[in-house]
């Protein structure tokens, strides 16, 4: 394969138009539309549409046979409201880039570029830009649906800025890479009475209190787990604001995080089993539920020492990362049934952290992820 300079300006104004342009996840219908009508530019092979939801997988065949590798891009936003005052930023209430998937699919969108003159590779390359990463259903939606069939891969690369490190660094770990995670939900039912006769009714609100309590001590056990452990409440709720009337209901709301699939089946049994305790023992119905899923993003090996080879070849700072990230990335789903691995890309030590209202997409990053996922594609053609 030749080198060839991407038009890193059309990149960066196609990064900061879907920045404009967010859509949450489930609803990625305009920024499919974008990134379809760009890369269609650059004479795919086959374009797979609304795969999983909105979608888009774009296949490039190579002269020689080989493996198909898959490169993964994010389609949503995140339903946060931006602060920063530049141009291009969102024109939607509630609703912007604060992860940074603009800039990874302007990444993805350079790699088609290159693609498009440069087929002399073994093999096939599949750009899928997956819908509702921010969500958890976005990549089983995509595996489950039947054109996946189409494209399946031998191997999975994906990349994620990620602020607090050197700009333009590259970030690895074996093994676990990002955390699960998983949103627990939580709702109480009592009898509601007169506020002057509370002995009438069955209160959530204490049984509420201490439910919240055992969940955070529970997390600090570390005779049950193996590895970290957390649980974080997020949202509370107790009856209604009236004066004169004792609550019949309660709701928690909590954030499960692991670092092992195992530790995260420990925690969930043991969370329910604090919730039904103090249920019964204050005589209230109960029921649990989940939302937003994650497995463990569990990097290949030898996937690892292809991404850390690629960076010594760019030149590129290799940062090795003792413990795994606390967040959580869908693309455990891709890494559960085929090879592959994530990496990082440091957005700078100083930049916003990810989902913060003010945080924006380095564009010196782009290029950074081109020339990455080219020279995985150069690395593993030739093995």
């Amino acid at each position: 394969m030749n080198d060839k300079k991407f038009h890193i300006n059309d990149l960066i104004s196609l990064r900061k138009y879907l920045h404009t342009h967010p859509d949450l996840s489930g609803n990625e219908l305009n920024t499919s539309k974008t990134i379809k009508k760009f890369i269609s530019k650059y004479s795919p092979d086959q374009i797979i549409t609304n795969i999983g939801g909105f979608g888009l997988a774009f296949i490039f065949n190579g002269k020689l046979p080989g493996v198909t590798i898959m490169f993964r891009s994010e389609l949503d936003a995140l339903p946060i409201e931006e602060t920063n005052n530049f141009d291009y930023k969102s024109c939607k209430k509630n609703i912007s880039h604060k992860c940074g998937h603009d800039g990874h699919m302007a990444i993805l969108s350079g790699l088609a570029s290159f693609l498009s003159t440069n087929r002399s590779f073994a093999g096939k390359v599949i750009l899928l830009f997956q819908p509702a990463e921010e969500t958890g259903t976005g990549a089983f939606n995509v595996i489950n649906d039947k054109k996946f069939n189409k494209i399946k891969p031998d191997y999975v690369f994906a990349l994620h800025n990620i602020p607090g490190f050197p700009l333009c660094s590259v970030i690895v770990k074996k093994n676990i890479f990002a955390s699960a995670s998983k949103g627990m939900i939580i709702n109480l039912k009592g009898k509601t009475s007169h506020a002057a006769f509370p002995e009438h009714g069955v209160s959530p609100a204490i049984a509420m209190a201490n439910i919240i309590t055992e969940l955070k001590l529970l997390s600090t056990n570390n005779k049950l787990f193996n590895n970290f452990v957390l649980i974080t409440i997020i949202h509370a709720n107790l009856g209604e604001k009236a004066f004169g009337t004792t609550p019949d209901n309660a709701q928690i709301m909590a954030t499960l995080r692991s670092f092992k699939d195992d530790d995260m089946q420990i925690l969930t049994k043991e969370a329910e089993k604090i919730t039904a305790n103090i249920a019964n023992e204050f005589s209230l119905r109960y029921d649990i539920s989940y939302t937003e899923k994650f497995l463990s993003t569990q990097n290949n090996n030898k996937c690892v020492e292809i991404i850390k080879e690629s960076a010594s070849q760019n030149n590129y700072q290799i940062i090795n990362i003792k413990k795994p990230f606390r967040w959580s990335e869908d693309f455990s789903c891709f890494t559960k049934h085929f090879k592959g691995a994530l990496f990082g890309l440091g957005a700078g030590e100083n930049r916003p952290d990810l989902h913060n209202s003010n945080y924006d997409f380095p564009d010196k990053l782009i290029e950074i992820g081109i020339n990455m996922f080219i020279s995985i594609l150069k690395n593993i053609s030739n093995l």
